[in-house]
């Protein structure tokens, strides 16, 4: 029977990274809209587990993601971002706070590449170059448990498959982002279309 990997497992294997659980409990309360915890500090937690490290070996930073489509500007950003490392200055981690309703605005000077404007956060965490790498959590309510969001399913990240994402097949980025990926974590397998 082939294994389940399921939105609980992934869950629970997020949870086992004791900063990702800290965000999320404190993310209410910063009132941004339309946040999650999204990436890295997700996916890299689970590959971590997989290879027997720590949760959270080798985790450069925690992304948050929120949408405010009010305010596109840079200071409206940053002060969000100083409402962040307040709230988590304790934890000792990077933690980074993007707008997404604003990310088309850079997003070509920085990478390259055109990026369309985004509806909410959830479109942003679609285009991720590589798909098995597009989660995100949001915190429950209440005492409720984290919400998944997985655009592409879990299978590819629990068995280590980088794809390039169709929807933002910026190759070069891709691959640079795979090659990264497969040198920390060797078990991976790089499949391009």
């Amino acid at each position: 029977m082939p294994e389940a990997f399921t939105a609980e497992r992934f869950v629970s294997d997020g949870l086992q990274n004791p900063f990702n659980r800290a965000i999320l409990e404190r993310l209410p309360a910063l009132n941004l809209l339309d946040a999650w915890l999204v990436a890295g500090c997700l996916f890299q937690t689970v590959w971590n587990l997989r290879c027997g490290r720590t949760p959270t070996t080798g985790i450069k930073d925690y992304d948050l993601f929120y949408f405010d489509g009010d305010d596109l500007s840079p200071e409206s950003e940053l002060a969000v971002e100083q409402r962040v490392q307040a709230c988590y200055s304790d934890l000792d981690i990077t933690i980074e706070a993007k707008n997404q309703a604003r990310v088309h605005t850079w997003y070509a000077d920085w990478f390259g590449f055109a990026y369309p404007a985004l509806i909410n956060s959830r479109e942003a965490i679609d285009r991720f170059l590589v798909p098995c790498t597009s989660v995100g959590l949001q915190s429950g309510r209440q005492g409720a448990p984290p919400i998944l969001y997985a655009p592409y399913g879990l299978d590819d990240l629990y068995r280590g498959i980088l794809r390039p994402n169709p929807l933002s097949d910026h190759r070069p980025l891709f691959r640079q982002k795979a090659f990264s990926y497969q040198q920390r974590w060797d078990w991976l397998q790089i499949a391009e279309l």
